[in-house]
């Protein structure tokens, strides 16, 4: 297999110009995966899917399949990021998470940015992720947002925009450390020629993120992951990086708080945990304080959490910034508190619960997308473009009906990349999700999830030098 017959389609490709020749910093890739006998190539996709088969690295599927358990699909072909590309992207979200937390901190204090008039208060007030409980609290270091995903796009010219953030409990980080493994078991004298970035470390620099987030007198905190259990889509995400990391996985279950301090129930007694990595959304953390049906959380872990008996990674209340009409906002943001002009931008967004926006939404929903603002994964979404006339009026009601739930972008030529279908390449649009962690410092994990109109996943390469761009 070989890309002798692979175009572009006028696409911004990840791997090749628009005259089909290799991209500089791709060009020992494409020239290794030609250079390879015939069936080569599929026989290490082969190998790879048995290699990830054998790990077990599964996602539960909901919806129509309800419960049913999968095996995350994987395209061998890595997609490759130049230095000179990365450094934009490096830049850009440490700035956004600066912003950001500055913008959670603040509308759980003075709110000074309402007041200013920057974001207007029922905006915030009406927000799902807005949590009263919150105010005014000080989590360790005033940081808030730990642990972040940021969904990036690429549009025709090649400039990155940023389509979504994630900040309260992201996931995919382990698919990208799983699939580095494979990949550099496959390709290894590459990795070393290309100058890829590693991101194997991720679980040491989350482990020390989380670790700075104890209490000062504590010399060795005691850190546990926090998960819904088995029947989480993201179960095998959250048993990886407790076993990467040498820390417990726990569920609520499992810990009790004791005379103000978390504990965990052990074989040899109660063991104090200082820190909790938790994989579970707000509303089910404590009964005591949000859904009083919750059996997943813990009761009284709000208050050893206010008492700074224990810390939460991510801490609750970050959901504030994943509403997707406060995303709208995130250039007023980062103007705001930092001076400075958007280094990633958003991508071009209308908020429906303003009249004038709604109007012009209204008007073009056959050329929009659609989104409910609370949702992700591609829940709560209307692409006006593809969706039947019938799907097109029913938004239009709903937008009507409830003007602050949803938000409209505009369709773009999302950048694409090679991927194996059968016995030939194809180009398939491409989204990244790279991580970001934030304790002392703010560090970008020099990578990234890719994802695929297929449904698959792509291993990320950034490099660490440009000598052949």
């Amino acid at each position: 297999m070989r890309f002798l017959d692979y175009t572009t389609d006028q696409f911004h490709d990840e791997l090749f110009e628009d005259d089909g020749r290799p991209r500089p910093y791709a060009a020992q890739l494409v020239q290794l995966i030609n250079d390879l006998p015939p069936g080569d190539l599929v026989r290490h996709q082969r190998a790879a899917d048995l290699s990830l088969l054998s790990m077990g690295i599964t996602f539960t599927v909901y919806g129509a399949d309800e419960g049913t358990e999968r095996i995350f699909p994987f395209d061998i072909v890595p997609r490759v990021v130049s230095a000179h590309d990365w450094d934009v992207v490096d830049r850009g979200l440490r700035q956004r998470i600066e912003a950001l937390n500055l913008f959670i901190d603040d509308v759980y204090h003075k709110k000074q940015i309402v007041r200013d008039g920057v974001i207007p208060a029922d905006l915030v007030h009406s927000s799902l992720g807005y949590l009263p409980q919150c105010a005014d609290f000080n989590p360790p270091r005033s940081v808030w947002c730990h642990i972040t995903g940021t969904d990036l796009v690429r549009d025709s010219g090649g400039t990155f925009f940023v389509l979504e953030d994630n900040l309260r409990c992201p996931s995919g980080v382990s698919y990208v450390l799983e699939n580095r493994k494979v990949l550099k078991q496959t390709f290894p004298a590459l990795f070393a020629a290309m100058h890829v970035r590693p991101v194997y470390d991720y679980p040491n620099r989350l482990l020390a993120m989380l670790e700075s987030l104890a209490p000062e007198a504590i010399s060795t905190p005691n850190v546990a992951l926090l998960t819904p259990g088995v029947f989480n889509s993201a179960y095998f995400e959250h048993s990886f990086l407790a076993q990467q990391m040498g820390i417990e996985l726990v569920e609520g279950r499992d810990l009790v708080v004791v005379d103000g301090q978390v504990m965990m129930r052990t074989i040899r007694g109660f063991q104090r945990v200082d820190v909790l990595y938790r994989r579970i959304d707000d509303a089910f953390l404590d009964p005591r304080v949000f859904r009083p049906e919750s059996m997943l959380g813990v009761p009284g872990l709000m208050e050893a959490y206010k008492a700074g008996r224990v810390a939460l990674a991510n801490a609750p209340g970050t959901g504030i910034a994943d509403d997707k009409a406060i995303y709208a906002y995130v250039p007023q943001i980062v103007k705001y508190y930092l001076g400075q002009d958007i280094i990633v931008p958003n991508v071009e967004t209308y908020v429906c619960w303003e009249e004038k926006q709604r109007k012009h939404v209204l008007a073009n929903i056959d050329k929009l997308v659609v989104k409910a603002v609370n949702q992700s994964g591609g829940y709560g979404m209307l692409i006006g473009p593809h969706a039947s006339q019938a799907d097109r009026e029913h938004f239009a009601r709903l937008v009507e009906e409830h003007p602050r739930e949803y938000i409209a972008q505009p369709t773009l030529d999302l950048s694409r990349a090679p991927v194996i279908v059968d016995d030939h390449f194809e180009g398939r649009h491409v989204d990244l999700r790279p991580y970001v962690l934030y304790g002392e410092n703010i560090f970008v994990l020099p990578g990234g999830l890719t994802r695929v109109a297929l449904r698959k996943g792509k291993d990320t390469w950034v490099l660490s030098n440009d000598k052949r761009s």
